[in-house]
């Protein structure tokens, strides 16, 4: 059965990315969350999917100066034990972003915190750097490579598997019948984001994709229970 994720939790009328968030998704029923991580000046794991809080960068300043609604990994993990946990690692070589840790440092210390964490049986990860996508591959934890809206998704595919990666995490528009069909071929499971229309939600259930992320997860359950009820 393709599993629902709440992307960065339920957040329609609470803020994204907070624990009340990733609680709110469990209680109404996602069978999981995603969510960002990024490292502090000081090296510590938060929750947070812009590089800067306010006008504050994360990666220049120390946890304890930014917002109090900013959780550390470990308490992001704390309130999603029992949950599917997508751990996405922000680490992006891009004009916006203000840091890139092209040595690994940053994603093994995520897997470290991870492998500390009572939940980390649930956790998988992903990114957008495949490079990044290998060094978590060092853990004993799935690794799902994100796929842009401008990715090749065939050509991904044959890169992905190559890399020993566990799946790919493409975005709605590039996935059809076929790319999960050679998807699941080639061994990978295929989350897909950001799944919100009931169309394409229906849709995702038919091509049996792995994993919907979505911002909103009720109806993602709705139209899975409405599908299963037909078959």
């Amino acid at each position: 059965m393709t599993a629902i994720v709440a992307h960065r939790g339920l957040h329609h009328d609470l803020r994204e990315n907070t624990l009340e968030a990733f609680e709110a998704a469990r209680a109404v029923g996602a069978d999981g969350v995603e969510f960002d991580v990024r490292r502090t000046a000081h090296g510590e794991l938060v929750v947070h999917h812009d590089p800067r809080v306010g006008s504050l960068v994360i990666a220049e300043h120390a946890a304890s100066e930014l917002a109090t609604y900013v959780p550390s990994l470990a308490a992001a993990l704390a309130v999603t034990s029992g949950l599917l946990v997508n751990v996405e690692v922000k680490n992006l070589q891009e004009p916006d972003e203000p840091t890139y840790d092209p040595s690994g440092d940053f994603a093994r210390s995520v897997i470290a915190a991870v492998a500390a964490s009572p939940s980390r049986d649930e956790v998988i990860y992903s990114s957008f750097d495949l490079a990044t996508c290998v060094v978590l591959a060092e853990s004993s934890r799935p690794v799902g490579w994100l796929l842009d809206v401008t990715d090749d998704p065939h050509a991904s595919l044959e890169r992905a598997a190559r890399a020993g990666l566990a799946g790919v995490n493409p975005y709605v528009g590039l996935v059809d019948a076929d790319f999960i069909t050679r998807a699941h071929a080639l061994g990978l499971t295929v989350n897909v984001w950001t799944v919100n229309a009931p169309a394409d939600l229906a849709a995702m259930f038919a091509f049996g994709v792995d994993v919907v992320i979505t911002d909103d997860p009720e109806t993602a359950i709705a139209v899975r229970a409405r599908l299963d009820a037909a078959s």
